[in-house]
């Protein structure tokens, strides 16, 4: 057997490409071409396996065109028709993460080629996908490139021959909810016992089964005196400027907007629209009060229910974005309110 033959997929910005002015950039098949990560993993290949061409495409062009993007990108491997499919790594970026996820899926469902990826345990990817695909766990960031591609080449190697994968705390993929038997050296009373003694003298140790990490938040207190808060609109259902100006994603959204809301006192079609990818934008587009109500909101002012509607509001959207990067833009965000003598947030969704 010759060496194991290999496709890679990467979106514009580990193409060299461009960042997000280039992310609509469509699908492209460079033949015989090795780019960006693609070379770390054919040096951790070594003489085992090599890339016979590189699948490019822009984040955005990919979410926004998802079924053609995918059909496309299908067209491309099977005419190459490798021995293994690697996506990425996607690390922390929800959109490449998707589109990471959706074809290594596809590739193997669609053509019975074997795939991996890998990804950040946040990246919204790894949720739709990880059951469904090997993901090597990487860091949050590019900066974790050289462990990850340490991983994803030798998981690669082994899909590609066919070999036995071992358990996930072996060859480093996330959890996919498939038990899988080996020895360990020490037996269980042992090693509990030694996982008891460092958390009791304040060790790191690492846990055989981790509980699930429930983000709970307590309410706040009642509003004593609404008549006299200034009170702000928050959305996650992506209201914004007629045209997007901030060009905030349809999906995945690396970034927040913040707008005016002076003299407003009813969206129209004419000036405002929902950039969200994840629901019918029609009846948003006709009316984006629908989700973010500033009209009932000038009502409640003039009637003195509320002090006042702040000047500006906040959108996003939530459609496929992180949680981590959810929580970035609240924490940002939430301090421009607090500096605005804002008292209360109505946060609205789709």
């Amino acid at each position: 057997m010759g060496k194991i033959k290999v496709v890679h997929y990467i979106n514009q910005f580990f193409a060299n490409i461009g960042g997000e002015e280039k992310a609509d950039y469509p699908a492209e098949l460079r033949k015989g071409q090795v780019v960006g990560p693609g070379m770390a993993l054919v040096a951790a290949f070594g003489d085992e396996a090599e890339i016979i061409g590189t699948v490019v495409c822009g984040d955005s062009y990919f979410n926004e065109n998802m079924e053609k993007a995918k059909a496309d990108i299908l067209a491309m491997v099977k005419e190459l028709a490798p021995d293994v499919f690697i996506a990425g790594p996607a690390f922390n970026a929800g959109r490449y993460g998707v589109a990471c996820g959706t074809m290594a899926d596809a590739v193997q469902e669609e053509l019975g080629i074997p795939a991996v990826t890998g990804m950040y345990e946040e990246n919204p990817g790894a949720d739709m996908f990880k059951s469904k695909v090997y993901m090597i766990a990487t860091k949050n960031s590019a900066a974790g490139m050289r462990d990850a591609v340490k991983k994803i080449a030798p998981l690669a190697v082994k899909l590609a021959k066919g070999e036995p994968i071992g358990a996930s705390v072996e060859e480093g993929y996330l959890p996919n909810g498939v038990r899988v038997n080996f020895f360990e050296e020490k037996r269980g009373s042992e090693r509990a016992v030694e996982m008891l003694l460092k958390k009791l003298n304040g060790k790191p140790f690492t846990t055989e089964f981790p509980m699930p990490d429930f983000d709970r938040v307590e309410p706040n207190p009642a509003v004593k005196d609404l008549a006299h808060t200034k009170v702000a609109l928050v959305t996650s259902g992506g209201i914004v400027p007629k045209g997007n100006p901030d060009h905030i994603e349809s999906s995945s959204a690396s970034h927040y907007g913040e707008y005016s809301l002076e003299g407003v006192m009813d969206l129209t079609p004419e000036t405002f629209e929902t950039a969200h990818g994840g629901y019918d934008p029609v009846y948003a587009n006709e009316d984006a009060d629908r989700v973010l109500p500033v009209d009932v909101m000038r009502d409640l002012e003039k009637e003195g229910v509320i002090g006042s509607l702040h000047n500006k509001f906040y959108t996003t959207v939530g459609n496929g974005t992180a949680v981590a990067s959810a929580k970035a833009f609240a924490a940002e965000y939430a301090q421009k309110l607090v500096a605005d003598g804002v008292g209360a947030v109505i946060l609205t969704s789709t």
